[in-house]
């Protein structure tokens, strides 16, 4: 490959790199072509973008971007590059994915690394951890409705309390007739 041609590859992943927040390092490695359709098929449904790269050209990609060199270690074998905005969405699908295959310890796709929220997760163990991770939506609804609750509990003693306040009203004014 000429080394034009490398570096517009380069480009091309550090503006996708760029564009999504997350990204999960896999490895899809002996999927046949049916599985790999599902998979990529998976992949557009939740809005992750995945890609088969090039390790070399990743790891000089995450260099120019200054991310986390912790994960060149795990830029071995065959890497597909999972990228989205919400930072559970791979973990969940990929969790999803290996459980129709339960019979298979190395079902794919496998986790070597993700890079969520800033922080590096290496290793298939950490695939529950991260697929209970809440995105930045669900924390946000999360917060709205804890800021809701008060207001409901006071909205709900009034009206209880009108309630209550009308039949003793009531009550009083059939005592005196």
């Amino acid at each position: 490959m000429k080394k034009e041609d490398k570096s517009a590859i380069i480009e091309q992943i550090k503006a996708e790199l760029e564009q999504y927040q997350h990204f999960y390092l896999t490895n899809i490695e002996g999927l046949n072509a049916q599985k790999t359709s599902d998979l990529r098929r998976a992949c557009f449904k939740k809005d992750i973008k995945l890609m088969v790269v090039k390790n070399t050209l990743l790891e000089k990609a995450l260099k120019e971007l200054d991310r986390d060199a912790q994960l060149f270690d795990y830029l071995k074998g065959n890497t597909a590059l999972m990228l989205c905005n919400t930072g559970n969405a791979p973990a969940k699908l990929i969790k999803e994915f290996t459980e129709k295959d339960k019979k298979n310890k190395e079902a794919k796709p496998i986790l070597k690394a993700a890079y969520v929220e800033e922080t590096v997760y290496v290793g298939r163990e950490q695939l529950d951890f991260l697929a209970t991770i809440k995105s930045k939506n669900e924390l946000i609804a999360d917060l709205v409705a804890l800021l809701q609750s008060p207001a409901k509990n006071v909205v709900s003693a009034l009206q209880s309390g009108g309630n209550t306040i009308h039949g003793v009203l009531q009550t009083l004014g059939e005592r005196e007739a």
